[in-house]
């Protein structure tokens, strides 16, 4: 590992945590895509499968910004380990359900309830914040999350689609809630790295982080950047099997995700000048512009590489703009703000992936990426539209150092 990722474990309770947070996080990409297999294993029907993902994702991202401002005030032990427990039980009454072939509606209704998921990746970046904070380190931390979602999306989408295709269909998704369940229960047996709760009635200012211009820009950009993942999740797991290869849709994925690793690792390494803003909008153009190879792939390694390529600007992002984050969030409501991104993104997800599975339905898998094009450009719409507010100081405010180590200003929220 290189020298400037070493050093952050330097922190003791770093490696434990991290590691938890990682077993943890797994089942954001093996969730989606293990209801997608199965569900297409059982039926065939790939509107239902997409319909059941979308459902699963527009439930968290009603009750993620809940949890995490729960946790913001009560702290991550009391908060997580209820809600993990929730999600887990829900997930095995779906698998249940859908072997059993009950009713269509009862499948939904455990989706919904399987919402209650807890983003894992923003409660590990809340204790590197709570332990880097204003350091040139904390670029560095978040770097190194950043390459490990990726890992998890290299790694979970195999591990969830192999077994449901070779063990038996329900085993990616049972398999994914245990890992959640495990990683929430270690990650909150780790007291000492637990960043302070702020309990609402020692906060001043009680509105939601979202009342932030700059977070609201940030949210709704990934919406649409969900919408690109959502998508490309689902037109790509319909292509390969139309293509007779539904097996290697976890190593096509996978591919994508390593070029945003491969990005993420040397994006860390770099002591970045400047402002963070440019660079956030470079890199959300760069998104959009990438997706358009993808609908003239004609094979499997054509659309492996264009996805690889398209993969070099995701980690970039989304290290700049947790960066971002902390300029336009107050450290009581830190967890909430990140979490309000995941939102933003699992809101796209749901979108882009149930319009997919009705374009496949339609028109064939190819035509989905159709969907993948549009939400590229919707992204790079929103993040010009809303570059001003980014940029635009907010109230009320100390003296800080931003993520890239360069001074600035912690943005507090805006009323």
């Amino acid at each position: 590992m290189p020298s400037p990722y070493r050093a952050i474990f330097a922190a003791p309770g770093t490696t434990a945590f991290t590691t938890a947070g990682f077993i943890g996080r797994l089942p954001l990409s093996m969730v989606g895509v293990g209801i997608l297999t199965m569900i297409s294993e059982f039926t065939g029907r790939y509107g239902l499968a997409s319909a059941l993902t979308a459902t699963l994702a527009l439930s968290a991202a009603a009750v993620g910004p809940q949890i995490s401002r729960l946790v913001d005030q009560h702290g991550q032990r009391k908060v997580l380990r209820p809600a993990a427990l929730v999600c887990f039980l829900s997930v095995a009454v779906l698998l249940v359900a859908a072997s059993q072939g009950w009713p269509d509606w009862t499948l939904f209704v455990c989706c919904v309830i399987a919402g209650c998921v807890p983003s894992v990746g923003s409660m590990t970046r809340a204790r590197w914040a709570a332990i880097y904070r204003d350091t040139p380190q904390m670029h560095t931390a978040y770097s190194f999350e950043s390459v490990l979602d990726e890992i998890c999306f290299i790694f979970g989408p195999i591990i969830s689609i192999t077994l449901s295709t070779v063990w038996f269909p329900e085993a990616g998704p049972l398999i994914a809630a245990a890992f959640l369940l495990v990683g929430v229960w270690w990650l909150t047996a780790q007291r000492a790295t637990e960043p302070e709760p702020h309990p609402r009635a020692e906060q001043t200012d009680k509105t939601s982080a979202l009342r932030s211009p700059g977070l609201q820009v940030l949210t709704l950009t990934f919406v649409a950047t969900g919408a690109i993942f959502g998508s490309i999740d689902t037109a790509t797991l319909a292509y390969a099997e139309e293509l007779g290869h539904k097996n290697l849709t976890g190593i096509v994925l996978a591919i994508w995700a390593f070029g945003s690793m491969v990005a993420g690792i040397v994006f860390g390494l770099l002591k970045l000048k400047g402002r963070a803003e440019p660079r956030w909008v470079l890199g959300v153009l760069a998104m959009a512009v990438s997706m358009i190879p993808l609908l003239l792939a004609g094979n499997l390694p054509f659309l492996a590489v264009a996805l690889f390529v398209s993969g070099l600007a995701i980690a970039p992002t989304m290290i700049t703009t947790m960066a971002l984050i902390e300029k336009h969030v107050s450290r009581a409501k830190l967890t909430e703000g990140m979490t309000w991104i995941s939102t933003g993104l699992a809101v796209g997800v749901a979108a882009g992936s149930s319009l997919t599975g009705q374009v496949a339905d339609m028109s064939g898998a190819r035509a989905g990426y159709v969907v993948s094009i549009s939400a590229g450009a919707a992204a790079a719409a929103v993040a010009f539209a809303g570059y001003r507010r980014l940029t635009r100081p907010a109230q009320g405010e100390e003296p800080s150092t931003d993520g890239d180590g360069d001074s600035s200003e912690v943005r507090d929220r805006v009323a």
